[in-house]
Formats: C-alpha cells, sequence, structure tokens
C-alpha cells in the first residue's frame, strides 16, 4: 500500500509557497549571462548599482521574470477551476484544448497585422469558444461524463493543434521561428508582465469569494443543487475565468502546457481540497514552476534558450500518464 503525503498546514503552505517564490524570483534576476549576486540585487533596490547592471535587471529580466510567475498563476487557477467542472484531476487548459482555441485565435489576428488589445480579446475569444465546444460536444448525446469530457477535449485540442500546423505552413518564412517559439512557450518578448499578473490577483480574490460554492459544486452539479447551490451561474463565472486566465496566459508567453495539470494535483496532495487554500496555493505554485522553468530554458545551454513549454512537458508528461493510470485503476 502506498501512503498518501502528509498533509501539511494551511499557513505553514502558503508561508513555503511564499518562501519559494520570493526564492525563484530571485534566482531569475541573479541568473544569466551576467550573474548578479545579492549584494547587486540590494544595490538595485537602494539605487546604488550600475546602470548596466541596474537595466538588466530591471529591464530584461525582472519583467521576463513577474511574467512568468503571472502566467504559472494563471495557467495553474485555469486548471483548479476545470477540474471543478470536470470533478477530474486530469483537467487543463492545455489538454481540454482551451489553450489551443486561445492560440488559434491570437495566431490568426496576429497573421492579419493585429496587437494588443486585438490579441487579447481574439485569445479569450477563442478559449472561451474551446471550452464550450468541448461540453458541448460532449453532451450532444445526453448526459456528460468526466471521461466522456476528457477524451473530448483531448480530440479537439488535436484539431486545434492541426489549424496550428496548416497556419504555420502558410505563414511567411519571416515569422516561422518566432511563431514557433511563442506556440511552444517563450518568454523572450514578454514586456509586459502586469495584466497577466493582475488577472491572475484578481482571479484570487475571486475565487476565495467563491471557495465555499466551488467545495460543494465539487461533489456534483445534482447534489451541489440539493445543497441549495446555484449551480448555472457559478458555473458560468468558472467558465470565464478559466477562459480569461488562459487567454492571458497564452498571449503572454504562448502555449505552455502541463502546469494547469501538475501544479493544483501536487497541491491536493500536500494541502488538502478545501479551495480556500487550493486557490492561492496553486498560483503561488504555479508561478514558481514556471519561474523555474523559464530559469532553466534560458540558462541550460546558454547563450542559446529552449522553449520553456518543453521544460514543463517533460514534467508533465510522466505525471499525466500516472494519473491517468490511477484514474484507470479507481474507475475499474
Amino acid at each position: 500500500m502506498i501512503r498518501s503525503p502528509q498533509r501539511i498546514r494551511p499557513g505553514a503552505l502558503i508561508a513555503l509557497l511564499c518562501a519559494a517564490a520570493v526564492a525563484a524570483l530571485g534566482a531569475a534576476l541573479g541568473a544569466g549571462s551576467s550573474p548578479a549576486g545579492p549584494a547587486d540585487l540590494i544595490d538595485v533596490l537602494t539605487g546604488q548599482a550600475e546602470p548596466v547592471t541596474r537595466d538588466i535587471l530591471l529591464r530584461l529580466r525582472l519583467p521576463r521574470a513577474l511574467a512568468a510567475f503571472g502566467t504559472g498563476a494563471s495557467l495553474a487557477l485555469a486548471g483548479v477551476f476545470m477540474q471543478v467542472l470536470l470533478r477530474n484531476p486530469l483537467a487543463d487548459p492545455y489538454i481540454l484544448g482551451t489553450s489551443g482555441g486561445a492560440a488559434v485565435a491570437a495566431l490568426l489576428v496576429m497573421l492579419f497585422g493585429a496587437a494588443g488589445a486585438a490579441i487579447d480579446a481574439a485569445a479569450f475569444g477563442g478559449a472561451l469558444a474551446s471550452t464550450l465546444l468541448v461540453f458541448a460536444v460532449a453532451r450532444y448525446h445526453g448526459n456528460w461524463s468526466p471521461g466522456r469530457l476528457l477524451l473530448t477535449g483531448v480530440v479537439i485540442a488535436a484539431g486545434w493543434g492541426a489549424i496550428i500546423s496548416l497556419v504555420i505552413a502558410t505563414a511567411p518564412e519571416a515569422n516561422l521561428r518566432g511563431i514557433l517559439f511563442w506556440l511552444m512557450g517563450d518568454f523572450a518578448f514578454a514586456t509586459r508582465p502586469w495584466p497577466t499578473l493582475v488577472i491572475a490577483a484578481c482571479t484570487v480574490v475571486a475565487g476565495l469569494a467563491l471557495a465555499r460554492s466551488l467545495n460543494v459544486l465539487a461533489v456534483g452539479d445534482r447534489q451541489a443543487a440539493l445543497l441549495g447551490l446555484r449551480v448555472r451561474p457559478v458555473r458560468a463565472i468558472v467558465y470565464i475565468l478559466s477562459a480569461l486566465l488562459t487567454a492571458f496566459a497564452v498571449t503572454t508567453a504562448g502555449t505552455v502546457g502541463f502546469v494547469g495539470l501538475v501544479v493544483p494535483h501536487l497541491i491536493r496532495l500536500v494541502g488538502g481540497s478545501d479551495h480556500r487554500i487550493l486557490i492561492p496555493s496553486s498560483a503561488l505554485a504555479g508561478g514558481t514552476l514556471l519561474v523555474i522553468a523559464d530559469l532553466v530554458a534560458r540558462t541550460v545551454i546558454a547563450p542559446r534558450q529552449l522553449p520553456v513549454g518543453a521544460i514543463t512537458a517533460i514534467i508533465g508528461v510522466p505525471l499525466f500518464l500516472f494519473l491517468l493510470g490511477r484514474t484507470t485503476t479507481t474507475e475499474d
């Protein structure tokens, strides 16, 4: 018999994750072609650093690290919400095709010359449409099950992947390398970290306000309705929040997979399933994980950079297969 990991007290878990986040951000600021130690970071904070050092840390590394943190937090939160909707620990924006729908919409408007808010709006529309499509197709012949939803999401994600391949095949060669890196996850051009950070922070606040309702919804729609929960409005809010988080994550860094799968599941193992703890813990852990993944991606074979999505996939694929086997065994 395999014993479950010992649960960590909520306060200790949040404190540990905050310390890990600060350490990861500090490492991201310090590592690079021009290493910066603790003394350099203190000099930057006190205004005594050299101009070159200040520019490297504040204009290059800090926005990238904050963008990675915001994106990781957003993807982890989207994973939490989708796992409530599906009542399945295998749900994830990447696996269910939400990231793919956002990427297709954003990529198409980018090729037509759009920028800024237009890309964000297109990605949100693509993410929301993909999520609704998964649920509509899964329920076409009657009531859906979590397994049916998961399978439908995988198929639709494959369809979005095919459309992306067609777009890449017809894209101008001058833009091809940038498109490929963006699709695989890239923070090299993430100069606007604040929108993603703000969305993630606001969603944590909204999620905490909904935490009790999410706890009830996680046991099933019928049981939640019997307990007096207005299921449809809560599900609609969760739909919108999931799509919004995924859209901002995609427009910031492209399609980064498996963060929404790995992080919430691990937090449940060590901290339990109460969404009052799960939501802030997942945001902190997701942000920290992606900061570390981006740090590895840009330093392991420096000066060349790896797509950060490849790093998260290396972590996520084995865990996904483990969870899939565990879920199948439980159902049998």
